[in-house]
């Protein structure tokens, strides 16, 4: 059985396996199919990289404009923002664009995040995930403290 899909994936393992398990699961057996969308697989994607300490933001910075934009507006809190993910038969790919902590070790980071996405995509999903790309696209850098205004009346300069 090969169906093509392009923004769901439909897997197909050993039947008698449960949802979960180390090793796959049974999303199409005889009772009926399971499908999972692209937009599914990135917000998993998106929630585990947030889980990991040194991640200070995900997307471009034009992404990340809109993003600011549409949350003023009231829209969605952008889980998604940053994540591009291709989805198949039985695999998936996912590519991250992120903001980091100033400090913290890049390639650590990046393996950290990789790691966990991929666990949770797995495990939620059953999909292999074949791989995870990480561009980093910025540092935040931690804010000076801002010089206090002078209270009415008091001299600015001495």
């Amino acid at each position: 059985m090969t169906e093509t899909r392009t923004s769901t994936a439909t897997v197909e393992h050993a039947p008698g396996r449960s949802l979960g398990t180390q090793g796959g699961s049974s999303l199409v057996t005889e009772r009926g199919r399971t499908t999972i969308a692209d937009e599914v697989v990135a917000k998993i994607a998106g929630m585990a990289a947030r889980e990991i300490d040194g991640v200070h933001d995900f997307g471009t910075g034009t992404a990340r404009a809109f993003g600011a934009i549409r949350g003023a507006l009231g829209g969605e809190d952008g889980v998604t923002r940053g994540m591009s993910v291709e989805v198949g038969e039985r695999q998936a790919a996912v590519d991250i664009h992120l903001v980091v902590e100033y400090g913290v070790a890049i390639p650590d980071l990046a393996q950290a995040v990789r790691s966990h996405v991929i666990r949770a995509v797995e495990r939620m999903c059953g999909l292999e995930v074949t791989e995870v790309n990480i561009a980093v696209d910025d540092v935040h850098l931690p804010r000076q403290q801002e010089p206090q205004a002078p209270a009415d009346g008091e001299p600015r300069v001495q």
